[in-house]
């Protein structure tokens, strides 16, 4: 991509900023498509062909046949298209967001009714390195 940001060091957060934007195109581009019929229905068909229609990098294409919702973000998916992609696959919001901080519906769930992620040690990748060991 290009120069470092200084919001790039928050563990487990991927700023949507211009240049990802920019990145991300084609990818958010191909998720709303899926907001109509005809292109849902193509797309379940044969997901690979669909996508061929984008000019989306392999990469990108990749993470999109695999699920892989973290992936989609780095490479520039913001979230609020990607619903499109996991409604389309029939998948909550709750349901990908547990997928994507590696824990379960349900342990998700429980820790955004607490309040969500504690700051302590979540600030700076540097400090959650440390922390972790």
């Amino acid at each position: 991509m290009g120069k470092p940001n200084a919001y790039d060091d928050i563990p487990g957060t991927t700023v949507f900023d211009a240049q990802r934007s920019r990145q991300g195109y084609h990818l958010n581009m191909f998720c709303m498509s899926l907001m109509k019929a005809e292109n849902r229905t193509a797309f379940k068909a044969n997901e690979g062909a669909y996508l061929d229609r984008f000019p989306m990098t392999g990469e990108q294409k990749q993470a999109v046949l695999a699920r892989d919702w973290n992936r989609m973000i780095s490479l520039g998916g913001n979230i609020y298209y990607l619903a499109k992609l996991f409604f389309n696959d029939q998948k909550s919001f709750q349901y990908v967001a547990a997928i994507m901080t590696g824990s379960s519906q349900e342990e998700y769930a429980a820790m955004m009714l607490k309040g969500g992620r504690p700051p302590e040690g979540n600030r700076y990748k540097k400090d959650w390195k440390k922390k972790r060991g």
